[in-house]
Order: C-alpha cells, then sequence, then structure tokens
C-alpha cells in the first residue's frame, strides 16, 4: 500500500510543476472540454480512459489519484494554488455557487473533493475517471462518458486481472458498484446509471476496447466540431 502512495505522490508532484511550468510561460490555449470517465467494474473503462488520455496528450486523473489529492491537505493545496488568482476565484465562485443551491451533499470529503475537480477541469486538456466528476462540472465544458458491459464478462474480466475465483470477483464487482452508486445517489441526489448524464454511453459487451477508443475520439471530436 505504501509503494502505492509513494507513486500516486509523484503522478501528482510531476503534474502540478507541469502546470506551474505552464503558467510560468505563456497563456494557456484555449480550453478543450474535460473527458470524464464513468464506469461499471471490470467493463474497461480504466484502459479506455487511458487510451484517450494517450491519443489527445491530455492529462489521465483516476480515482486513486483525484482521492489521493482530495484527502492531503499539502497536495490538494499546492494543486488548487496552481491556478493564477483570477482563475481560482472563478473556481471559488463556482463551488459557492453549488453549495449555496445544495446541489450536493454538504460532507467534508465532498468539500475537499469540488476545488480538487474543478482545479483539475479549470487547466483543462484532462481525463478524469470517477469521483462524480461530470455530475460536478458544468455539462457544456465536458464531455461525459459511460462505460458498461454484460455482468458475466465483467466478473470474468475481474477474475482473470486480480487473479481470483469467480465467486470472488462476483463479490468485488458487485460491492464496487454498490459503493459507487451509493457514492453517487448519496452526494449528487442522482443515479450513476441513467444515460442523461452522459453524452455517450459504451457497451464493451458489444464493441472491443480499440473500438470504444475509436467511438469515443469521434465523438469528441464532433462536439468540439460543433462548439468551434
Amino acid at each position: 500500500m505504501a509503494k502505492k502512495e509513494v507513486s500516486i505522490d509523484q503522478v501528482v508532484k510531476k503534474q502540478i510543476k507541469k502546470w506551474e511550468d505552464q503558467l510560468a510561460g505563456k497563456k494557456a490555449e484555449a480550453q478543450i472540454p474535460v473527458i470524464t470517465v464513468s464506469m461499471e467494474p471490470g467493463s474497461g473503462g480504466s484502459i479506455i480512459a487511458q487510451k484517450i488520455a494517450e491519443r489527445l496528450e491530455f492529462d489521465y486523473f483516476n480515482r486513486d489519484i483525484v482521492e489521493k489529492i482530495a484527502k492531503t491537505s499539502e497536495i490538494r493545496g499546492a494543486v488548487i494554488n496552481s491556478l493564477e488568482k483570477e482563475r481560482l476565484s472563478g473556481v471559488k465562485d463556482f463551488i459557492s455557487s453549488l453549495m449555496e443551491d445544495q446541489y450536493i451533499h454538504p460532507d467534508t470529503y465532498l468539500k475537499h473533493l469540488l476545488p480538487v475537480i474543478s482545479t483539475i477541469a479549470e487547466h483543462g486538456r484532462a481525463v478524469i475517471v470517477g469521483r462524480g466528476a461530470n455530475f460536478i462540472l458544468p455539462a457544456e465544458d465536458i464531455f461525459s462518458v459511460r462505460i458498461i458491459g454484460p455482468l458475466k464478462k465483467r466478473i470474468r474480466e475481474v477474475a482473470l486481472t486480480h487473479r481470483v475465483t469467480t465467486e470472488q470477483a462476483k463479490r468485488r464487482v458487485i460491492q464496487r458498484e454498490s459503493r459507487r452508486e451509493a457514492f453517487i445517489r448519496h452526494t449528487f441526489h442522482a443515479d450513476i446509471c441513467d444515460p442523461i448524464y452522459y453524452d455517450l454511453t459504451i457497451n464493451t459487451g458489444k464493441m472491443s476496447i480499440d473500438a470504444a477508443v475509436e467511438a469515443i475520439m469521434g465523438a469528441v471530436m464532433a462536439k468540439l466540431g460543433e462548439s468551434a
């Protein structure tokens, strides 16, 4: 566990350094909408998200990285302060509006999560996996994807990936799925499975990982063309 935490620390510090270098240079180019990826456990969503980030040369933030930033005060402060004052002020105003509208459940973790997600989005050119990012950020500023798949196939993938029995994989999938659904329901008063919250839903039981990446790339480019 310690090794994983050290690795995440290094990833975050490298990202902050990249943002600082960008601020020290020229103004960042016009933002490209952030891509958010929500997924069912075992559906291949993490792999798809990484491939999309690589293709677009976007920064990649998975659930573990976002949670590490949100829960560690020193890192969280460094991430938030990576914005210049004008943009940081805009993030604070946006968070205040969410809180005032009681759009989300007002707990301590969420108070820390909101500015982290918003800061990442303000920098732009990012793929954010999980943590309800598509429920936090304005729909017009993101391209939101939901990755799903048949339960049997997802259980098989988890069993192979984690080298556990089918029964253990089934329990893992169901438990993780339940926790994610509960988090979104409790925090954002929404159903994570409702397709209305996504620009695109991909079923990896119907297409390969590579085909899913191409489908998302095409849809993102089409949306960028519409907003140009």
